[in-house]
């Protein structure tokens, strides 16, 4: 891919809340801090950007599958994000915890351990956070087995 400018939009509504604008045909959402700052209407900066992660990591993996031919669906992820407090006292995104669960077994998928190896790799978003976040990535097949 060649370099590209991505544009978002935000206005405010109201205090915390605001309306974020991707460009036509994505539709808008809402963003707003939870209480006591905000009112919960949309989700968080933080929980925006352990989306971007999780929906990311998702986006590699699929993708490194099918560039094999294989169908791994359907894909399920949770990111954990530890929010606390950093040296000086300023709240911070400290780690992140990502599970990624394939909807197959592993013995179904062929090539599975060279994209394990290598998917994160080409992940845009997890790439540049993991810069300043510790990011864990753990996968797991259908059964539960642990192969990352």
């Amino acid at each position: 891919m060649s370099n590209t400018t991505i544009t978002v939009s935000l206005t405010q509504q109201q205090d915390y809340r605001f309306l974020i604008e991707f460009g036509a045909p994505v539709p808008a959402v809402v963003g707003d801090e939870p209480p006591p700052l905000g009112a919960a209407a949309g989700p968080s900066p933080v929980q925006l950007l352990t989306a971007s992660v999780g929906n990311c990591l998702s986006d590699s993996l699929l993708f490194a599958l099918r560039k094999f031919k294989q169908a791994p669906e359907p894909i399920r992820t949770q990111v954990l994000a530890e929010v606390g407090r950093n040296a000086e006292g300023r709240l911070r995104v400290l780690s992140m915890a990502a599970e990624l669960h394939l909807g197959v077994p592993a013995a179904q998928l062929e090539h599975l351990q060279r994209v394990l190896d290598t998917f994160e790799q080409y992940c845009t978003v997890t790439q540049t956070v993991a810069g300043a976040v510790d990011i864990k990535v753990r996968v797991f097949d259908s059964t539960g087995q642990q192969l990352k």
